[in-house]
């Protein structure tokens, strides 16, 4: 007996092999939260009723894998909206951010933040995205950029996940930006991410990765393997923020420490593709800030694609250079910014948004033995999740085999 089988469907199960690893009049079965069963419902007994304790017909509704956003800032204090003014007016990232805004402004609002209203604030958010089938978020800290602030950041989105039902992996962004008190002894701030804060987190166990801004805004890449030793011993997994606004060899650097991924990428060159290829360092790639922004240098997707490089797509919901709080938007963004087809951008946010969160044997396919975390659309193709912008697409939520979102 299944605990819920769900028939009149169509499965885009996105294992690959065929495209949307697609199965027309389809069933899913669950047991135990997982799956249990999926493939053509003929294969099943005619009798549906008799095989499943609840029978879900979706009439015609085509079933993914819930989406995951494997790159996102979601808790912060405040906003920057007059910044996206003065972006209007002509500044540029960097001319904001050597003026004290940009992510120093958002640490102050941060800090000031008590915890519960950063998670208030975020469960605003993070609504808007279940509400477009969103079942798995990875939640950075490097806000707070002091050891008890980062804590309470990561605190705070280790809450949301119960309370919005969604699966939470949460990451460790301590060289995000150099705080003030430090403007004038970054090595001592940088010891201090390496030597104090990740111990610290690491044995509290508030964080699954760490993660840093290699950029030269940022942090060098000396100073990100420093820290990225420290994060290995302590065992955390990794992730970078490379070759956004110029290259600093970050995607190798990636490759290299055995990162998870490495994200943005807009100006990632011919051997940080190689490396990332050998080492299967995912790519995230992140349209919307690309957007926002107003960038004009796209990442490399055919040579990535020529290459093997998996590729996830991301939100990178934040409040200074991605303000978005829709993974179908990114989904668009993805396809109609960077050319990806929209079977590529949609195995961008759920098989590779796995791979890139080290979760693709828990989630991402609908396959049997995974997690039963789906989503439910009322759509008649799977291209049109990339297609549309701002229509209720979703019919249900269902996580780990409950449903949480519809009826």
């Amino acid at each position: 007996m299944f605990d819920t089988l769900y028939i009149d469907a169509h499965l885009a199960t996105m294992a690959p092999g065929k495209p949307y690893g697609a199965i027309e009049r389809g069933a899913v079965g669950v047991k135990d939260g997982k799956i249990a069963f999926v493939g053509h419902a003929a294969d099943l007994p005619v009798d549906k009723a008799a095989l499943a304790h609840e029978l879900v017909r979706c009439d015609g509704a085509w079933i993914t894998p819930g989406l995951i956003d494997c790159h996102t800032h979601l808790i912060f204090g405040g906003n920057r909206a007059r910044e996206f003014e003065m972006r209007l007016q002509g500044k540029s990232y960097e001319e904001i951010a050597r003026a004290g805004g940009g992510i120093v402004s958002t640490v102050a609002a941060t800090r000031a933040a008590t915890k519960e209203a950063l998670i208030e604030s975020a469960a605003q958010r993070l609504a808007g995205m279940t509400r477009e089938g969103l079942t798995t978020i990875e939640i950075k800290s490097g806000y707070g950029l002091d050891l008890e602030t980062e804590i309470k950041m990561l605190e705070a989105a280790g809450e949301l996940g119960p309370r919005a039902n969604v699966r939470v992996k949460r990451t460790f962004l301590g060289l995000h930006a150099l705080p003030p008190e430090f403007r004038e002894d970054r090595a001592a701030y940088v010891a201090l991410v390496a030597e104090v804060m990740i111990p610290a987190i690491a044995a509290a166990g508030l964080a699954d990765a760490a993660d840093a801004f290699c950029e030269h805004i940022g942090f060098t890449p000396e100073e990100v393997d420093y820290v990225f030793a420290a994060a290995r011993e302590n065992g955390l997994e990794l992730k970078l923020h490379a070759e956004q606004l110029s290259n600093q060899h970050g995607a190798a650097l990636a490759a290299r420490a055995k990162a998870l991924s490495a994200d943005h990428l807009e100006y990632l060159d011919d051997a940080g593709i190689e490396a990332m290829a050998r080492a299967g360092t995912v790519a995230v790639l992140l349209p919307g800030a690309f957007y926002f922004l107003r960038e004009t240098q796209l990442p490399p997707i055919a040579k990535l694609r020529a290459a093997g490089v998996s590729m996830a797509v991301a939100g990178d919901c934040n409040p200074g250079t991605s303000p978005i709080a829709s993974p179908l938007a990114a989904l668009n963004m993805a396809c109609t910014l960077f050319r990806l087809t929209p079977e590529e951008a949609l195995a961008g946010a759920t098989r590779e948004a796995a791979r890139a969160l080290g979760l693709q044997d828990e989630i991402g396919t609908l396959e049997r033995g995974k997690s039963a975390d789906l989503a439910i659309w009322n759509i008649s193709h799977p291209s049109e999740l990339s297609y549309w912008l701002g229509a209720p697409l979703l019919k249900q939520r269902v996580f780990k085999g409950q449903i949480v979102q519809g009826t």
